[in-house]
């Protein structure tokens, strides 16, 4: 799978390839850190600050675009009802567990690099509990950088044990 996001970013600068690697839901950091600093081999910082930007950037657009999309959701004959529902089972499901740890939860929720965490999550997770742009934005931003912390640490890390290993 690396050597299909490789080489489909093949012809583009790597620092755009990062970028953009960090856009993608299923990618984000976890991806394209390790790519920046063992493939491209391009500075740690470098690779950090435009993996931050890359996943920090749909975040913005998705918690900007959320509330908008939602109010054309519920006002629509078709779909109203079943949106409705759906988001009222969500926020059932989880508003337990985000008032047991408010912000604190949420940035750890998107600072732990998992699969199905990470900025997109979180910013659904923003909506679903209505917590307003102003204070969701510095929350998802501070567990962006937490888990490109994160991962360019194992990946130094993991990426010396190996070359220690198999030089």
């Amino acid at each position: 799978m690396v050597t299909n996001i490789i080489n489909f970013f093949a012809g583009i600068n790597h620092y755009w390839s990062i970028f953009f690697l960090s856009m993608i839901p299923i990618t984000e950091l976890r991806a394209s850190i390790p790519i920046g600093i063992e493939v491209y081999n391009l500075p740690i910082w470098k690779v950090w600050l435009v993996a931050v930007a890359g996943d920090f950037l749909p975040a913005l657009v998705l918690l900007w675009v959320m509330p908008q999309l939602h109010d054309f959701l519920i006002k629509s004959k078709i779909f109203g009802k079943l949106f409705n529902k759906k988001l009222k089972q969500a926020e059932k499901t989880f508003s337990g567990k985000y008032s047991k740890y408010g912000a604190l939860g949420l940035i750890i929720f998107v600072g732990i690099p998992l699969p199905l965490t990470g900025s997109w999550t979180g910013s659904l997770a923003a909506f679903i509990f209505n917590i307003p742009f102003r204070k969701s934005w510095p929350l998802i931003l501070a567990g962006v950088c937490m888990a490109a912390t994160l991962v360019t640490l194992i990946t130094l890390f993991a990426g010396g044990t190996l070359r220690a290993l198999f030089a």
